[in-house]
C-alpha cells in the first residue's frame, strides 16, 4: 500500500514505452520488503531541468535516466560520481535532502554481465561496434577493468576517433570506420566482440550489424547490448558459428541491481529481478 511514507523512485526518458525498469525495480522493492514505488515519468527534453528540480521538491529517493537525457541531465545535478564523469553520462540519480548526485551504472553493469558468466576482461583485445553513449559506457568499463586493446568501429570515423581520444589510459584505443581494412583486421585479432548499436533491436529488424563473420576470430566472445529481442541475429549467427554469446539482458539486470543498491543501501534481490526480467522477455530460465 502506498502511503505518505512510501519512497518514490522513477525513470526519466522520452519516450518510455519500452522500459522494463519499473517491472524490475518494483519486484525488487517488494522482495526486499522496502516501502518504495518505481514510476515511469516521460520527460520532454525541454522540461528536463524542471523534472530534476521536481526530484528535490517532491523528495524522490532518486531516478534512473535514459535516452535522450543521459548527457543533458549532468549540468542540473549537484555532484557527479567519478564513474559518471569518466563515462560522460548519468543513468542514475540519488537524492539526499535535496542534494542530487549522478552515477553511471551502465559501465560496471556491462562488465558484470560478462564476469558473472566467467568471462574475464583483463588483457583482452576488444572490438566495439558503435560510437554513441552506450559505446562510451562499454569502453569506460573495459578500460577500468584492464582491457589491453580496444578498436571502436562506427559508420562515422570522426565520431569513433573522438570517442577513442576521450580516454587517457594505459589501454590502447583507436577509432575507425567499420568498413575500413584496419577494422576488418581487428576482427581477426579480437577475443571480445561487442555490438553497442541499436542495430538488431526489435524496431531495427531491417538493419543488421555490418560484419564479415569469416574475418572474426573463431575464439572471440560475442556480446550484444540489445535485449529485445534477447537473441538478436548478431548473436544467433555468432552462436551458430560456435562463439560464446552474451545478450544485453545481463547488462540491463546488472545495472538495475547497482541502481537499486544506490537508492536503498541494500544488496539487490538478484534471483527475483532475473526471473521477472526473463519472464518479461518470454525466456524460460
Amino acid at each position: 500500500m502506498i502511503t505518505g511514507k512510501t519512497k518514490v523512485v522513477g525513470i526519466f526518458g522520452w519516450p518510455l514505452g519500452h522500459s522494463l525498469s519499473p517491472l524490475l525495480q518494483n519486484a525488487a522493492f517488494t522482495a526486499a520488503g522496502i516501502d518504495a514505488v518505481y514510476m515511469p515519468f516521460p520527460v520532454r527534453p525541454e522540461r528536463l531541468e524542471q523534472a530534476v528540480n521536481a526530484i528535490r521538491a517532491l523528495n524522490f529517493a532518486g531516478v534512473n535516466i535514459t535516452i535522450p537525457h543521459k548527457v543533458a541531465v549532468m549540468p542540473f545535478l549537484d555532484e557527479l560520481d567519478p564513474g559518471a564523469q569518466l563515462v560522460g553520462a548519468v543513468n542514475t540519480i540519488v537524492n539526499i535532502d535535496g542534494h542530487c548526485k549522478g552515477y553511471n551504472t551502465d559501465a560496471e553493469g556491462y562488465i558484470r554481465s560478462l564476469t558473472t558468466q566467467g568471462i574475464s576482461i583483463s588483457d583482452r583485445t576488444a572490438v566495439v561496434f558503435g560510437a554513441g553513449g552506450a559505446s562510451r559506457a562499454v569502453v569506460a568499463g573495459l578500460v577500468a577493468h584492464g582491457c589491453k586493446k580496444i578498436v571502436i568501429g562506427a559508420r562515422n570515423e570522426i565520431q569513433a576517433a573522438n570517442l577513442a581520444k576521450a580516454f587517457t589510459a594505459t589501454t590502447e584505443i583507436s577509432g575507425v570506420n567499420w568498413a575500413s581494412e584496419p577494422f576488418k583486421k581487428a576482427l581477426g585479432d579480437c577475443n571480445l566482440l561487442i555490438n553497442s548499436t541499436p542495430l538488431g533491436m526489435s524496431s531495427y529488424t531491417d538493419h543488421a550489424v555490418p560484419i564479415d563473420w569469416a574475418k572474426v576470430n573463431s575464439e572471440a566472445v560475442v556480446s550484444d547490448l540489445v535485449y529485445n529481442p534477447i537473441m538478436t541475429d548478431f548473436l544467433r549467427t555468432a552462436k551458430q558459428r560456435g562463439h560464446i554469446v552474451v545478450s544485453g539482458a545481463g547488462m540491463l539486470l546488472e545495472q538495475g541491481m547497482l541502481a537499486f543498491s544506490l537508492w536503498t543501501g541494500k544488496p539487490a534481490p538478484k534471483a527475483v529481478m532475473e526471473k521477472v526480467l526473463y519472464n518479461a522477455l518470454a525466456i524460460q530460465l
